[in-house]
């Protein structure tokens, strides 16, 4: 089976076909560097995306937050359902962990501005 990608790697956006056999990787074409041949294997065994949003502190004032590393694709309504569940506490400095292992992935989730 052909699978069709496009990179997200760098702005070249290189169109990816991979062939798949029963659930591997045999090869990637269209590739520019090693990158996307990675990136297309990643993508169809074990996809994972690194999520962005806000958490509200107990102020009312909303902080930016995003995932320390990416968690799997699957685990993605969970993980910002915990982030719309909690709050936190202000003053916040950027970097700072504000959810330790968020829905189970071993991933910390971070704020990405300070905020007093």
């Amino acid at each position: 089976m052909i699978k069709e990608l496009t990179c997200i790697c760098c702005p070249m956006g290189c169109s990816l076909k991979a062939e798949v056999e029963n659930d591997e990787v045999i090869s990637v074409s269209g590739n520019n560097c090693i990158r996307g041949e990675n990136y297309a294997k990643s993508e169809i065994i074990a996809p994972v995306r690194t999520v962005t949003t806000t958490i509200m502190s107990d102020s009312g004032i909303p902080v930016p937050v995003k995932t320390k590393d990416p968690v799997a694709k699957g685990k993605i309504f969970e993980t910002v359902s915990q982030i719309k569940e909690t709050s936190v506490h202000l003053p916040i400095k950027m970097g700072e962990i504000v959810i330790k292992n968020v829905a189970d992935t071993g991933v910390d989730i971070v704020a990405t501005r300070s905020v007093k």
